[in-house]
């Protein structure tokens, strides 16, 4: 995982590179009081699901929706505190939740029947308690409580006792199984969900049907994700290096991005497509299981170090990467000066189209690419080109005052995606760097655990803030359509190696220093074979 950690905290961003000072957001007791403005923001836009047992209704936790619940008058004591409200092992502050032990914690996210946790609770816990306890460690905990509570593992049930409790458990495992679909590829996990399941219904065919519905849209879920993680293997393994196809294929590989599709704003379009694809894989735990420490104690390699829990999010950085080095060299790869310039200016055009869109985080690939010193150093190319298009859009993704424009174009569009009346205005596709970097920070910045042994749950609600937004942003459908031949040219046409790119750059404009005159002869030694 080292060489993915290099690139989640500093993927390619050009030779300009992007290290924003974000500060530690440790937060003190005497602005705990803020938490509460905080949570009232939180998962403002989240769509809420639709109860999932229909027949039910009557029997089902009446949980308030999350953007009821954070943007209205019911925010009250009642929504953090309940069947523990008296435990000494939970902290509260201004009604605020603000630490508690583990296992009290534990205790809050099981219901019975007189409670049920909010909404908010349980995506904070289930996101975040993976930095104390492996998903699976925690469902059998869960489950645990959830059999003892109740008595379940009793011969005698009484039934009618049953009935009371079980649509809430149900309730817990559906938001568990809908919200992080990925922690069952663990066969613990699934084992225990079927297990816990098993002993709530006993048979009870009142529930046989809904528990049936679960695993069905949980087993769909997943075999989505192996489908999209097959198709990601299958397109990577079409991409080839450049230099190579360009040394035994010379002719195969004429065509640049402008013969595919002279549209930039087709072009912008179908690279939201990209991205709002792979985004809608990412599942909102990769952003905290990223960072998560292995215990050097635990020999399980299969524990917090398999790759499969961060694979959609390594995929998109991988994107992120890809996109920029196929923008540096459809730039530097035609021969001719006004060629490259035509070809600088179709990018940037592309770019304010995907920045008009809300798509960032190809912008911001297209302009790492541009910026590139094999692109940049093309002083007689860039001598031709128009910049004043580019230059704005250079100050809108300008990293300095930790990319505060940026941040405020990202606020514009996360409020019109708010009140959008359709899927085009309500994309917004951050740029993934630098929100893996933000909660990098705030990971690192807070510390987990408290000196009294308490889960810093403040910190947790900061997180699931973060995550929230994300969740919102990454279910829009794009609305536009399809163009097959574009998306495979982008995902699949050859791209040049950073020493490639050094080649072709010096092969266009000659090298202007000793230096460069150097590197040029090793480069045309080692790729071409040539003295």
């Amino acid at each position: 995982m080292a060489k993915f950690f290099a690139e989640l905290l500093g993927c390619t961003l050009g030779d300009k590179g992007v290290s924003p000072e974000i500060e530690s957001r440790s937060q003190s007791r005497s602005n705990r009081s803020q938490s509460s403005k905080i949570k009232t923001n939180f998962f403002r836009s989240l769509p809420s699901e639709k109860p999932l047992y229909d027949p039910m209704l009557e029997r089902m936790p009446q949980t308030p929706t999350l953007v009821a619940m954070f943007d209205s008058s019911c925010f009250h004591r009642n929504l953090y505190q309940s069947k523990e409200e008296s435990c000494s092992d939970l902290y509260y502050q201004d009604n605020n939740l603000l630490s508690g032990s583990l296992e009290a914690l534990i205790q809050h996210l099981v219901p019975n029947v007189d409670y049920y946790p909010d909404r908010t609770y349980i995506f904070t816990f289930l996101l975040s308690s993976r930095l104390f306890i492996h998903p699976s460690e925690l469902m059998a905990r869960v489950c645990h409580v959830c059999m003892e509570q109740q008595r379940l593992n009793e011969p005698r049930l009484d039934k009618s006792q049953v009935r009371k409790i079980a649509p809430k458990i149900l309730q817990l495992l559906t938001e568990w199984t809908d919200t992080f679909p990925y922690d069952f590829r663990d066969e613990r996990m699934m084992r225990n969900l079927k297990d816990t399941a098993h002993r709530i219904t006993n048979g009870d065919e009142m529930y046989r049907k809904n528990v049936q519905q679960i695993m069905q849209n949980l087993i769909r879920k997943l075999a989505a994700l192996t489908q999209y993680e097959e198709l990601i293997t299958k397109i990577n393994a079409q991409s080839t290096d450049r230099m190579t196809v360009l040394k035994t294929k010379p002719q195969s590989i004429q065509r640049d991005i402008i013969t595919v599709c002279s549209d930039p704003y087709t072009v912008a379009q179908q690279l939201t497509h990209i991205e709002l694809e792979r985004l809608s894989y990412i599942g909102p735990e990769e952003f905290v299981q990223a960072f998560v420490q292995k215990d050097p104690l635990d020999n399980n390699e299969n524990c917090y170090s398999d790759r499969k829990k961060t694979r959609n999010l390594e995929a998109y950085v991988e994107w992120f990467n890809r996109l920029s080095y196929l923008v540096a060299t459809e730039i530097c790869m035609p021969v001719k000066k006004k060629h490259r310039a035509r070809m600088i200016e179709f990018f940037i055009d592309v770019a304010r189209e995907c920045f008009n869109i809300g798509n960032f985080n190809s912008l911001m690939a297209i302009l790492s690419g541009m910026n590139m010193s094999p692109v940049s150093r093309l002083k007689k190319t860039w001598a031709k080109v128009k910049t004043a298009k580019f230059d704005i859009l250079e100050h809108q993704m300008d990293p300095s005052s930790n990319f505060y424009n940026y941040r405020t174009a990202l606020r514009g569009a996360a409020q019109r995606s708010l009140t959008a009346h359709s899927n085009r205005e309500k994309i917004v596709i951050p740029f993934c760097s630098l929100l893996i970097k933000d909660i990098y920070f705030l990971n690192e910045g807070c510390k987990s655990q408290l000196p009294n042994g308490h889960v810093n749950f403040e910190k947790f609600w900061e997180l699931a803030k973060q995550v929230s937004e994300f969740m919102t942003w990454k279910q829009v459908e794009c609305p536009f359509e399809k163009d097959r031949k574009i998306l495979h040219y982008v995902l699949t046409a050859p791209i040049f190696s950073e020493d490639a790119l050094y080649l072709a750059s010096y092969e266009s404009e000659s090298p202007e220093n000793h230096i460069e005159k150097d590197r040029w002869k090793t480069l045309r030694s080692a790729l071409l074979g040539r003295a």
